[in-house]
């Protein structure tokens, strides 16, 4: 029996796994992410190592094969636990293991540490002041200056003093080898986080709130670690819960990771918790330098902090003593990671909390239907906070049908209602957040007069506007010619939206000319802290209106902003996606939420060719558990997830025939591995975008009730992609119940 052993999992260069002979009496003794000591390299040199795999057959001249030396004594670091997360990640969303420990160990290369330094005086008082008489009587200035200030001050900063009292170093090195002084240095971290503002005020739970805190501290004292989804509608007050949840678990002496959705939320969410918890609070994402990365990571390690904040990667903190990860607006399609492994940061953190023996707390006003079904089946406990805190009430909302508006001449983006409300919000003083729907907006064709949607006739989802005047199904590769006419109506209004944030900003502009104007996109938003400074900016009452595409209407909170208006709420609705109604109620619900936090009462205006779509009823009456109904049936009927699920298989080449043939063999193998009727096989098809950068893409799919199923799918076609040289210029990758388009 071998064992693959991956050495030294802090190098950025982790790219190379080697095998072991394990010894008679470790036999059974080792698991995958045991840590054990090894002989390597050509000295035998004794290092550690930790196990990522088994085989019983030797991949090189077994005589070569070194054995494992020994399990170190009380071997249970950090480190055992995350490789073990890693295998984990590998057998359930497909890659290598090396790019699963590339995902889940943080500390890739190390960065160099900060120091600051200090000058200690050693000596007593009265020594010093001899020394000090006999520099000056020397006429020795600069040492007489610094021993002068030390009499003061036995501690003085070391860059401080040499700059004020204008001291060189070799007059330092003077005094400390004279035994006067010592220099020392303490470990400085890069902080990203400045310091917390004033302290948490006082919070009176509703009764909702307490019951749901009370739920989990319970279960918690007993020693139970469960999933929980804190379902609450807008402004319900879930983060209060989840810090009432923190502060429990710190109590105990362990940490939390409180995972958000986009790098825009952590303005306003660490502000939060810092006035919790102080200090002992850091966040991570992609905007922060290597070194702060790097030195959040250590001080997690260490335990310097208790609470860590960020986006999908800052689940994999390494803190030692883990006790609970939350997940903010767990419904988010961030959350599922676009690289291999293309892991979902729902299910990754339940296996990290069962690894740790930690709890998982998921909150949304809008549940991902995975989420909420679970719920059902028992396997998450649902605590629910069914009413916003405080006074403040749902908002209005308001349905704006365009196909009236375009019969009545009105060819704005602006419905007259939309109009009306924004002049008197003006007028008010209040503030105003226009949200431009642009998920799907790369792809469908609508007919403005009726709203009429060209859909695949297999699959339930739009066609997508192809290059060539063709329309094409991302799923099954149908396509037919583009049409010229609406087939409902025969209205030639019939074509895609391509107005963007940019143009929205510039309409504002001409038709309310006195208003103040921010725009919040990915282009406004390219710097460091450029997310931060709009919020602010627009927080502090700097603006009136403020123009974004989606990361407006996630989890911020403006008591001024009384009227929300979405434009465009077809945009989402209609992509080629399954989840396209799902994902069109969930941004509907969270851009109304924005509005009326204040307590002073808010109004949306949804602007619509559907106006009759379920997703987009359900919305405006801010009714989840009525889409749900209404959504889980079609997933049921189609065998959709959570229903069933899903095997995207995307595979890549710069060769076209070969990239067909490889698709077309693979197609047929996975066909005989389902042909008793555990699944299905759909494609190949190509995706909206063929062709990136001279390769060329495909994609299939397998649909089956059982995930388990689709693993062995998965590990069988590894196993024939290994063996089949046809495949070893194609790239392919594993998506198990994709969240994106491709």
């Amino acid at each position: 029996m071998y064992a693959d052993i991956i050495i030294d999992i802090t190098n950025e260069k982790l790219d190379k796994i080697f095998q072991y002979t394990i010894p008679q009496r470790l036999k059974g003794k080792l698991e995958v992410g045991t840590e054990v000591l090894v002989p390597f390299g050509k000295g035998n040199k004794e290092i550690r190592g930790y196990v990522v795999g088994f085989s019983e057959i030797p991949g090189y001249d077994p005589a070569r094969i070194k054995e494992i030396l020994e399990v170190p004594k009380e071997s249970v670091g950090i480190e055992t636990r995350l490789v073990a997360l890693a295998a984990w990640m590998k057998e359930s969303y497909g890659g290598t293991m090396i790019q699963a420990l590339k995902t889940v160990l943080p500390i890739k290369k190390k960065e160099r540490e900060r120091e600051k330094k200090a000058l200690v005086l050693l000596v007593s008082r009265e020594e010093g002041e001899e020394k000090l008489l006999w520099y000056q009587k020397k006429n020795q200035k600069a040492r007489a200056r610094l021993l002068e200030a030390l009499l003061l001050s036995p501690r003085l900063d070391y860059d401080l003093a040499r700059e004020k009292l204008n001291i060189t170093r070799p007059v330092v090195r003077a005094l400390e080898d004279a035994g006067i002084i010592r220099i020392e240095s303490v470990r400085v971290y890069r902080n990203p986080l400045q310091a917390g503002g004033e302290e948490e005020r006082k919070i009176a739970y509703t009764e909702e709130q307490e019951a749901a805190i009370r739920r989990f501290s319970q279960d918690y004292d007993r020693g139970l670690r469960r999933t929980y989804l804190v379902y609450g509608v807008t402004g319900s007050g879930k983060t209060e819960v989840y810090m009432a949840m923190i502060r429990k678990v710190v109590e105990s002496g362990r940490q939390a990771i409180v995972l958000i959705p986009e790098i825009a939320l952590t303005w306003q969410t660490v502000l939060r918790f810092q006035r919790l918890f102080g200090d002992r609070v850091s966040i991570l994402n992609s905007r922060m330098s290597a070194g702060e990365r790097y030195d959040q990571m250590q001080r997690a390690k260490k335990g310097e902090i208790d609470v860590m904040i960020g986006p999908r990667s800052a689940l994999f903190t390494p803190f030692p003593k883990l006790g609970l990860i939350v997940i903010d607006e767990e419904h988010e399609g961030s959350y599922k990671s676009e690289q291999v492994p293309r892991y979902h940061a729902r299910e990754t953190a339940v296996e990290r909390a069962r690894l740790e023996g930690a709890g998982v707390v998921l909150g949304s006003a809008t549940p991902s239907l995975e989420a909420f079904y679970r719920c059902g089946t028992g396997e998450y406990v649902l605590l629910r906070l069914p009413s916003r805190a405080g006074s403040a009430a749902l908002p209005h909302v308001y349905v704006s049908d365009m196909r009236e508006e375009l019969k009545k001449g009105n060819r704005s983006i602006f419905s007259d209602r939309l109009r009306e409300l924004m002049e008197d919000r003006l007028r008010k003083g209040q503030q105003a957040m226009l949200f431009i729907n642009r998920r799907g907006y790369a792809g469908f064709v609508s007919c403005r007069s009726c709203g009429h949607v060209i859909k695949c006739p297999h699959c339930d989802v739009s066609l997508s506007s192809h290059r060539g005047g063709r329309l094409v199904c991302h799923y099954c590769g149908y396509e037919r010619p583009e049409a010229r006419t609406c087939p409902e109506c025969g209205s030639p209004h019939i074509g895609g939206f391509k107005a963007g944030t940019q143009q929205i900003e510039e309409m504002v502009k001409r038709e309310f000319p006195g208003a103040r104007v921010l725009r919040m996109d990915a282009d406004t938003t390219r710097r460091k802290d450029g997310h931060e400074k709009i919020l602010s900016a627009f927080g502090d009452g700097e603006a009136d209106i403020l123009v974004g595409t989606q990361m407006i209407v996630k989890g911020h909170d403006f008591p001024n902003v009384t009227l929300v208006g979405v434009l465009a709420a077809d945009m989402s609705l209609y992509s080629d996606d399954y989840r396209s109604a799902e994902r069109t109620f969930q941004l509907l619900t969270q851009a109304a939420g924005r509005a009326g936090r204040g307590g002073g009462g808010g109004e949306v205006v949804i602007q619509t060719y559907s106006p009759d779509h379920y997703s987009i009823e359900t919305a405006a009456r801010q009714d989840y558990e009525a889409f749900y109904e209404e959504e889980i049936r079609y997933r049921e009927l189609m065998g959709y997830p959570p229903a069933a699920h899903l095997l995207a298989v995307l595979l890549a080449g710069e060769d076209e025939e070969k990239l067909a043939a490889a698709s077309s063999y693979l197609k047929e193998f996975a066909a005989r591995l389902g042909s008793s009727g555990q699944f299905a096989v759909i494609g190949p098809a190509s995706p909206y975008v063929g062709k990136v950068s001279d390769v060329y893409r495909k994609i299939l799919y397998l649909k089956c009730e059982k995930y388990g199923m689709l693993v062995k799918a998965k590990d069988r076609m590894e196993q024939y992609i290994e063996l089949n040289r046809g495949f070893r210029d194609i790239r392919i990758q594993f998506d198990f119940d994709p969240v994106h388009s491709f």
